[in-house]
């Protein structure tokens, strides 16, 4: 462990500790006995598919959600008991864009800065330097309807801090913009994190998981793994073994067949195949199945990244699950 883990592990108090929180709809369990511990001033990222538990989490730690079981503590206050108290402390940033779209730039600032009930000098100052930090000073009186995802993004994330709040929690905020409007909010991101902010985000793309401080991977309302997401994937209970020919199709059919092969998934010429963590000499076992195949290729033992930390702890629980 390096010495940015370490103070990731040994972290500030927890912003949000949750044990055995549970959430069901009728039949449905959204939220299975979920135990959280979020440390202050961190990016802590939630990792799942659709209907994973993901979105029903967050609102149960934001308060609009109230747990069916289970205990809540939000900046040291208990949920849903507090929740008026805490709601003005923490910003939450919804997957659809909710600001109005016939409004202008500024008058959507205006208009939430009002219902944070932030006095005239304080408002006016809020507004103008989160225009000017998130890029949106040269388009104040620009419709919200006519700017890009990008700039909507922008325009939402300075509209929820306005009121600088301790805790945000934003729900996969950047599933409809472009990669390098992605980049420039996971900035603005870390800029706020290193000035005090939690944040707990949400997300389905590996490499925004990658950037978080730590991260829960969900999978059916449960948390399948948790921790440092470089440790996640050096921990991973399976061995990863790649591929590279030019019959792709061939060896994974070939492999398919293998009782010790987990999962194969293809990257162009290359495969990443993965067996069981005591499984003895794999690339020789690999290379005779090849063999036997007739497809020529290149095997080589590589470590794991964390969309096979996601792999092993989504897919398999679901075929354990069925199994049993």
């Amino acid at each position: 462990m390096n010495a940015a883990e370490q103070a990731v592990d040994r972290g500030a108090e927890p912003a949000i500790v949750a044990r055995g929180l549970s959430r069901r709809f009728g039949d449905l369990v959204a939220v299975d006995r979920i135990d959280l511990e979020i440390p202050k001033a961190r990016i802590y990222g939630f990792l799942g598919p659709n209907g994973s538990g993901k979105t029903t989490t967050i609102r149960l730690l934001c308060g609009l959600l109230k747990p069916s079981e289970g205990e809540v503590e939000v900046l040291g206050m208990e949920l849903p008991g507090d929740a008026e108290r805490v709601r003005p402390r923490i910003g939450y940033m919804t997957q659809r864009f909710s600001l109005y779209e016939d409004l202008s730039v500024r008058e959507n600032l205006e208009f939430i800065a009002r219902i944070y009930s932030l006095e005239r000098r304080r408002r006016r100052q809020r507004i103008e330097e989160n225009l000017t930090r998130y890029q949106l000073a040269d388009r104040p009186r620009q419709r919200a309807g006519t700017l890009s995802g990008g700039q909507r993004q922008r325009l939402a994330l300075a509209a929820v801090t306005l009121h600088e709040p301790e805790l945000l929690l934003l729900d996969e905020p950047t599933s409809a913009v472009d990669p390098q409007s992605r980049r420039d909010f996971w900035d603005a991101l870390f800029e706020l994190a290193d000035a005090g902010t939690t944040i707990l985000v949400s997300t389905h793309f590996m490499d925004e998981a990658e950037r978080c401080h730590r991260l829960a991977i969900l999978a059916r309302g449960v948390v399948v793994a948790e921790g440092v997401p470089r440790r996640l994937a050096a921990e991973i209970d399976a061995q990863i073994i790649e591929v590279e020919t030019e019959r792709p199709r061939a060896a994974r059919a070939a492999l398919a067949e293998a009782g010790f092969v987990k999962a194969v998934t293809q990257l162009g010429a290359r495969l990443r195949v993965m067996t069981d963590d005591d499984l003895d000499a794999p690339v020789s076992r690999i290379e005779a199945i090849l063999d036997q195949a007739g497809v020529e290729g290149s095997v080589v033992d590589v470590g794991a990244n964390l969309e096979d930390v996601f792999v092993a702890a989504t897919h398999f629980r679901a075929a354990d699950e069925e199994r049993s």
